[in-house]
């Protein structure tokens, strides 16, 4: 029988995983864990976390942000990745070869992830960078939707080639706006019709094929004075105009931008409401412990258990012994160096 996940994801506070966090990872309102810098030494030691995790709750969602570029929280022992933004460079000039390395890079890391014992990682970035926000920027693959679509859609590919799922993020774009969700809440007062001509391209190309969406901690305020990922009318567009199928997740209800929902349990509800499937809450254990309590009894939507990783977990050392890894991985360190 499927066992349920809890609605919550949950951060640690090191390599190891303690007694108290073995303890907070029994209580059924738990879904998962996401992995930080803190959290990853190597590659085998992240593989030996994930596995006493399982030994705790083998059912939990193992997911990290390895995007490439200034976000990759694990270094050691995977490929050095270039920033999405190094890829889509070359693409006006080669955009059949840019295509085939976005779906190289997708599927070296969704392979590269899956041997670390991780579900997923939080990628592709799907925001447009126009040159405004510092917190995208190059974790966007480019300022031109179209093309955003086409490496994406590569990147998917090659994640779903490897076995593992794709989340889009911050729906529906935070390219546009200066302030950092992370400090602060983001204004972007453009109307929809600018959003659905820019932004939202790549999101309503892609929601067919993606697995999960993020939604970013962004008003829209021509469309709703809600943050995106607080609104029931953002996330019902998401599921019904875009018609999204899989798993939202609250991007990390303990950042600055999703303080205007209320305290932590608040937050929760509202992300719930609004349509979130599961709730991230990071880097303050006592919001995260109010979370829980306001998730109790609440039982996470059946679509989460889609999520886990369902083939048998490649080895690293047997990665580096297929020439497609080692070509792909070559490649992705030359650009990361460059």
């Amino acid at each position: 029988m499927t066992q349920t996940l809890g609605p919550v994801m949950l951060d640690l506070e090191g390599p190891r995983l303690s007694a108290d966090e073995a303890r907070l990872l029994r209580r059924p309102e738990v879904g998962g864990v996401i992995l930080f810098a803190r959290n990853t030494e190597s590659a085998a030691q992240v593989r030996r976390l994930c596995d006493e995790i399982r030994r705790v709750r083998p059912e939990l969602l193992l997911a990290i942000d390895q995007e490439g570029g200034r976000v990759q929280r694990l270094r050691d022992g995977v490929t050095r990745l270039p920033a999405m933004g190094r890829l889509g460079r070359d693409y006006a000039g080669m955009p059949e070869v840019t295509v085939r390395r976005c779906r190289d890079a997708g599927w070296l890391l969704g392979m590269e992830m899956a041997a670390c014992g991780l579900d997923l990682s939080f990628a592709p970035v799907l925001d447009v960078d126009v040159g405004t926000s510092t917190v995208i920027g190059n974790r966007s693959f480019s300022a031109d939707p179209q093309a955003v679509t086409a490496m994406a859609g590569a990147f998917i590919d090659g994640l779903h080639e490897a076995g593992m799922v794709a989340v889009g993020k911050h729906f529906p774009g935070h390219g546009g706006v200066a302030a950092d969700s992370h400090h602060e809440l983001p204004v972007d007062p453009r109307p929809l019709d600018a959003l659905r001509a820019h932004d939202l391209v790549p999101f309503t190309r892609l929601a067919g094929r993606l697995d999960g969406v993020m939604p970013a901690h962004v008003v829209y305020s021509a469309f709703d004075a809600r943050p995106a990922g607080f609104s029931p009318t953002w996330l019902g567009l998401l599921r019904q105009s875009l018609g999204f199928k899989g798993v939202i997740f609250s991007d990390d209800l303990s950042m600055a931008g999703a303080a205007s929902a209320g305290s932590p349990g608040e937050r929760a509800e509202a992300a719930l409401a609004a349509g979130c499937d599961m709730l991230l809450v990071c880097n303050d254990r006592g919001a995260a412990l109010e979370v829980l309590d306001a998730c109790q009894g609440r039982a996470g939507a059946q679509r989460l258990s889609r999520l886990r990783y369902g083939r048998a977990r490649p080895d690293l050392s047997t990665l580096e012994a297929l020439s497609r890894w080692r070509r792909v991985h070559a490649c992705l360190e030359s650009l990361a160096a460059d």
